[in-house]
């Protein structure tokens, strides 16, 4: 319970003690006084009970942000792992294939031919 609500309560029970009295004594005025305050202290506790809903909410959103930024990180940690894997993967795989085409050049030389011609004849227009 914030100081709003707390006031707001106050002020209601004091305006419903001087409705009454009012009412006891037959004073119209007091009656008005004491309703005005009844209204104004519930408008006050309405007031404070928002206030403090949105106070809550605004934690809420407070730790949604610190959550959806730590998952965030772990997401940027995991990708940059497999990105250094994938570059060292490659690396080692692009080393192994021209240590081979070093090694076998006739086969290379015959499969590079063979791959040219392939696309030639699936690049022309009419097959």
């Amino acid at each position: 319970m914030n100081r709003d609500q707390f006031r707001g309560a106050s002020r209601h029970i004091k305006g419903r003690a001087q409705t009454a009295l009012g009412g006891v004594t037959g004073d119209p005025v007091r009656q008005v006084r004491g309703a005005a305050n009844q209204v104004a202290g519930g408008a006050q506790y309405a007031y404070g009970s928002a206030r403090d809903r949105i106070e809550d909410l605004a934690r809420d959103g407070e730790h949604f942000a610190h959550s959806a930024r730590e998952r965030a990180d772990d997401l940027l940690r995991d990708g940059r792992r497999y990105a250094g894997e994938a570059r060292r993967r490659g690396r080692d795989y692009g080393r192994r294939a021209v240590r081979y085409a070093d090694a076998n050049r006739t086969s290379t030389l015959l499969g590079i031919a063979a791959a040219a011609f392939t696309l030639g004849w699936l690049a022309r227009p009419s097959r």
